[in-house]
């Protein structure tokens, strides 16, 4: 991986103030990857390569921070002060979903990595000590399909368009709402590729030190991968329920007793003149036969766990 690319530089009054001899003052602990406090190096000092990941973490997520305040402030809250809001209530909470409890996440976490003068240990407890906070990200991310799908609508409408134009312009922002709205998105998967660089350069892996940097990787690891797998999950649910309203002639209860969607695809049995598009559940598998937008019910096999494992797909060929 690159040395990360830094940020536009701290804000103004962010930086720590120098000490009396002109150097930056360094954090009195016993940490030897700590660096300098105020987040800078000594002046003529080029920063190592951690110090370089500790400030992007830093700088990134005051960036960040910065974006969500202007989803919250520069729309949500026009939206909700409009003494005739431009979006029915339902496309609100559609449209920005829990945006206002990440945005309180990150401002909080930003003040904790801003007060860990750039010890990689600090930055890594911000984030062990938050572990069961960073769950609001699944709620925001499952409902993101529905934010895109209500933004469409929305900018279909001359005078919602029209509203979103003018925030836009107001705040100067380059790119739309659209683009803000997913940033959610992109940094909470994000966080444990940055703690592992800080793991990769860490002076001394062994210790009490790099055991927390370890398990701020494996926190922020398992929050991606749950929210990946919800996400997965959602969809798939999604989709199964598209298929129970497309089915015709299934005279059997509803497909969501017969567990989760596992795969979906299609085959051509011998003497078939069309395919048959086949539905793995955790508990079913559904044969059926595509006629325009609609599947017709043929047939189904009970599945248990040792014959998803041990069989094959030879006894589709005897199926019309």
């Amino acid at each position: 991986m690159p040395v990360p690319t830094l940020g536009e530089g701290p804000d103004p009054g962010m930086e720590e103030e120098a000490s009396g001899d002109g150097t930056e003052p360094w954090l009195a602990n016993s940490n030897n990857n700590a660096a300098p406090a105020g987040w800078l190096c000594r002046r003529g000092e080029e920063p190592s390569y951690l110090q370089r990941v500790l400030l992007e973490i830093v700088e990134s997520e005051r960036t960040y921070a910065r974006d969500l305040r202007g989803i919250v402030e520069g729309y949500l809250g026009k939206i909700i002060d409009a003494q005739e809001p431009p979006l029915r209530p339902e496309q609100v909470s559609a449209l920005f979903g829990n945006i206002e409890d990440i945005y309180e996440l990150s401002s909080n976490l930003l003040q904790s990595l801003e007060s860990c003068a750039c010890d990689p240990v600090a930055v890594a407890v911000c984030f062990v000590t938050r572990s069961q906070e960073f769950d609001i990200y699944t709620q925001y991310c499952n409902n993101y399909p529905n934010s895109v799908a209500t933004l469409s609508e929305c900018m279909r409408s001359k005078q919602q368009a029209r509203f979103f134009r003018e925030c836009q312009e107001e705040m100067r922002h380059v790119l739309p709402l659209g683009a803000y709205l997913l940033k959610p998105v992109q940094r909470i998967l994000k966080y444990h590729l940055l703690l592992q660089e800080i793991a990769k350069h860490f002076e001394h892996k062994s210790g009490d030190d790099y055991e927390v940097v370890v398990e701020a990787i494996d926190t922020m690891t398992c929050v991606a991968w749950y929210i990946n797998d919800m996400k997965r999950k959602h969809e798939h649910a999604i989709r199964q329920q598209e298929i129970q309203s497309l089915l015709l002639q299934w005279k059997g209860p509803d497909l969501t007793t017969y567990g989760e969607l596992v795969l979906e695809g299609s085959f051509r049995a011998q003497r078939a003149r069309s395919e048959r598009a086949v539905f793995l559940f955790d508990k079913l598998l559904l044969i059926t036969k595509r006629r325009g937008d609609h599947y017709v019910y043929k047939s189904h096999i009970p599945v248990g766990v040792r014959s998803r494992l041990e069989g094959g797909w030879g006894w589709a060929k005897g199926y019309k």
